[in-house]
């Protein structure tokens, strides 16, 4: 009979190593598609500078305009703050900083203990918040697909663990941070697969785009 520290071992090991090679594997796979797309040559005169336009809409893109804003308040504000929140337990949580230092050797500050529990916690409101809000709005129910729950639920899961684990809410506390780690690694697998590898494009198609527009001589 497997035990939790068995489970954690496990999850640790095989499981992990697993995970970083088909998430390894589905972003160079994306990646080759990319750039297996290509892109034409322009042969129209440039009318302007594409860098800099690139960069403001990177920009704009984050910080969205007057209209945007009152047509989509909740959107705007709690899409960020769970986002926000989401980095910041990743990245600024020393646990993970020390992982992250122990695999890849890059290390950084993180924040205290507490401050990154008080953000998890806004997260996983903030999560919560943006389902019932789907689930609860005709338009948003009707477009949503199998794909959107799913990356909902990994993307929550990890979050979740995540706080049960550091308030050692399961017991045994092996099986708790290993229900984490797992988590975590079906976040992996899945990410290349799905919408979640915006994570890696979205800052690379805005910037196209408004690079695009700017060697046109317009403002996207």
């Amino acid at each position: 009979m497997m035990t939790s520290m068995d489970f954690l071992l496990l999850i640790k090991g095989p499981m992990f190593s697993l995970a970083i090679a088909v998430f390894a594997l589905g972003i160079l796979v994306r990646l080759f598609e990319i750039l297996a797309l290509g892109r034409a040559h322009n042969y129209a005169a440039a009318r302007g500078n594409e860098i800099l336009p690139g960069l403001k809409t990177v920009y704009r893109r984050f910080n969205p305009d007057p209209g945007t804003f009152k047509r989509s308040t909740f959107d705007v504000l709690v899409g960020t703050l769970w986002h926000v929140g989401f980095l910041v337990a990743l990245l600024l949580f020393i646990p993970h900083i020390e992982l992250l230092e122990s695999t890849l050797g890059l290390s950084w500050p993180g924040l205290p203990n507490p401050m990154v529990d008080a953000v998890t916690a806004i997260t996983l409101l903030g999560l919560v918040a943006v389902l019932i809000h789907r689930l609860r709005h005709p338009v948003k129910r009707f477009l949503s697909t199998g794909e959107d729950y799913l990356i909902w639920l990994v993307t929550f899961l990890p979050v979740l663990t995540g706080y049960l684990a550091y308030h050692r809410l399961i017991d045994p506390y092996p099986l708790a941070l290993g229900l984490h780690i797992l988590s975590a690694e079906i976040f992996l697998i899945v990410l290349p697969f799905t919408k979640l590898t915006h994570i890696f494009t979205a800052f690379v198609a805005r910037y196209y785009n408004g690079a695009i527009f700017g060697r046109k001589g317009i403002q996207s």
